[in-house]
């Protein structure tokens, strides 16, 4: 995926919901209708699975990593990012 290909979401306050697959074989990112799902490498262990969906998120609005803010779903595959 490009860097920004999702830039017309990136609207400030606007909540992303996830569905995670940590351990994947491959990393990727997709849309599926209101639920955008995040396949990544790293492990679900302090913090390293929710570091690298927020980068795949960033890069996919375009936007820098410090604008999302986790809000909900700190230990659950299904995760909500904010925005700001």
């Amino acid at each position: 995926m490009q860097k920004g290909e999702w830039s017309y979401l990136a609207v400030e306050g606007a909540e992303f919901v996830c569905r995670v697959t940590p351990r994947a074989r491959r990393a990727d990112i997709r849309r599926e209708d209101d639920i955008i799902h995040v396949a990544v490498n790293s492990v679900p262990e302090d913090g390293q699975a929710n570091a690298a969906v927020m980068v795949a998120l960033a890069h996919a609005l375009g936007v820098a990593k410090t604008r999302l803010q986790l809000i909900r779903g700190h230990t659950s595959r299904e995760k909500v990012f904010r925005l700001i």
